[in-house]
């Protein structure tokens, strides 16, 4: 993928809102390539190295699931930035995933 395709998913992720999560396949899907999840979870590894302020903690799993979470400063400060948005979280898991869930094509059409 290319240095454009980052920039697009940091895009995305930029106005996911406040207390809401979508999931790295649903990012793929609206920047029309599905089967790139793993792109999407490596751009939000790499976010943490950019001088953008990007909320990689809002992205999980498609299960509500923070794998990605031994990418921020402790294991524990994905949940902790998430908590302080509102969003319950017990153990790795978002509870309530699918009230929470932030779909782009939803929001953004």
């Amino acid at each position: 993928m290319d240095k454009d395709f980052y920039q697009n998913i940091f895009d995305l992720v930029k106005v996911i809102p406040s207390g809401r999560v979508t999931s790295y396949g649903q990012i793929a899907k609206y920047l029309g390539a599905a089967r790139s999840s793993r792109m999407v979870g490596w751009a939000m590894n790499l976010s943490h190295s950019q001088k953008e302020d990007i909320p990689a903690h809002r992205v999980v799993n498609r299960n509500g699931l923070l794998t990605g979470k031994m990418h921020f400063e402790t294991p524990e400060t994905m949940a902790a930035l998430l908590r302080a948005e509102g969003v319950v979280v017990n153990g790795d898991q978002i509870e309530n995933f699918k009230l929470v869930f932030w779909d782009p094509f939803i929001e953004l059409g």
